[in-house]
């Protein structure tokens, strides 16, 4: 996977290149020599912008927050005026898309999650940037009518990463859903949430 260099400042650049290795490398394959030369980048340049491994690790949460938002695109969920149906047709849409067109965001995101377990500094920096997805969701849940938003919102969480892991990294890896099935799955939640 190469990164790309059209626009963007140097830091987009330095953190796509930190996803980049992530997704393909996992952890131990981030340093910042590797994001150099990732990036065809002189030596020393992500040094420069990011001391610290930390501080890289914070640039490449902030980064997959930005272009996570792009492939889901949450902003273009329909109307929840338009019900639970257009709902779940936008979430299986924004889940499907983190399967196939998003994949590699996806691995990188389960490495940073997994590294922030072990890193507290790291963890309130990657809740804090999630919590807009979260916030996204509870909107969208409490207009089409959930009682429990916080509940729903987190069963809703919790059966999409268990689908895009298993898909991505588990024993579903060569067998991803359709995006037909995504929305029968988001649908069958629903129908438990709201009692339809």
């Amino acid at each position: 996977m190469s990164v790309s260099t059209t626009g963007g400042s140097r830091a987009d650049l330095v953190a796509d290149a930190a996803l980049t290795l992530l997704a393909e490398r996992g952890m131990r394959g981030l340093t910042h020599r590797a994001v150099d030369e990732t990036a065809g980048l002189p030596q020393g340049s992500t040094s420069n912008l990011a001391r610290t491994r930390q501080a890289l690790l914070e640039l490449a949460v902030r980064r997959l927050a930005d272009r996570e938002a792009r492939v889901l695109a949450l902003e273009e969920m329909p109307d929840p005026r338009g019900g639970l149906d257009a709902l779940a047709d936008g979430l299986a849409l924004a889940t499907h898309r983190s399967l196939t067109r998003g994949r590699h965001l996806t691995l990188a995101r389960y490495e940073l999650a997994l590294e922030a377990t072990r890193r507290p500094e790291l963890r309130a920096y990657f809740d804090a940037t999630g919590a807009r997805f979260r916030d996204q969701l509870t909107a969208l849940l409490t207009a089409v009518g959930s009682t429990d938003p916080a509940r729903h919102v987190l069963s809703l969480v919790a059966w999409a990463d268990g689908l895009m892991f298993s898909c991505v990294a588990g024993s579903y890896s060569a067998d991803v859903p359709s995006l037909e099935e995504v929305r029968a799955g988001v649908r069958e939640l629903f129908a438990g949430m709201f009692d339809h």
